[in-house]
């Protein structure tokens, strides 16, 4: 298990035992506020225990030994117990067993495609961060003139948007009135 993962369990199990919930309880005023509280109990212990589940079976995956070679059968043991004729042939048939070696040929062909990917990612992410950039400052900017436009006037305005001036007063010159 990855670090990060055994952080979050870890957290997510701390968090739960210092978390006093019935003293939050008996705080609790209304009826409304009681229900929300109990959803909100319910919803954390869900959560607390889907990351238990998870997070645990990840564990158990992540510690598997690598499989070993067996251990060499002691033919001559059995041979004194059952008779030579018999571990003979059982010695012969394990002898002309052969397990084949897996060769993994999957991994080299979606190697480079999977690299490609990461590359894309990283470019969909960059250009991402950009366009979160550019949308947090418009929103500043539109929070701003909410802010302000019940106290500008429309110089003010004219001044952040020179273009909608000049639309206006080529309108107005032109006699153009919307209708």
């Amino acid at each position: 298990m990855s670090g990060t993962s055994k952080k979050i369990v870890d957290v997510a199990f701390k968090a739960s035992r210092n978390i006093d919930w019935d003293g939050m309880a008996k705080l609790l005023v209304s009826d409304e506020a009681r229900k929300e509280f109990t959803t909100l109990r319910r919803a954390f212990d869900e959560v607390n225990t889907t990351l238990q589940t998870k997070f645990s079976q990840l564990r158990l995956m992540t510690k598997k030994k690598p499989a070993k070679e067996p251990e060499p059968i002691d033919w001559e043991y059995y041979r004194k117990g059952i008779g030579s004729r018999l571990v003979d042939i059982y010695k012969e048939a394990y002898d002309s067993i052969e397990i084949p070696k897996y060769v993994d040929t999957v991994t080299p062909q979606y190697k480079p495609k999977f690299d490609a990917l990461l590359v894309e990612l990283k470019e969909a992410e960059e250009k991402s961060l950009k366009e979160s950039e550019r949308l947090e400052k418009e929103i500043a900017e539109v929070q701003e003139l909410k802010a302000k436009i019940s106290t500008m006037t429309a110089d003010e305005y004219f001044e952040k948007h020179p273009e909608l001036r000049k639309k206006f007063d080529d309108e107005i010159r032109n006699d153009y009135w919307g209708y």
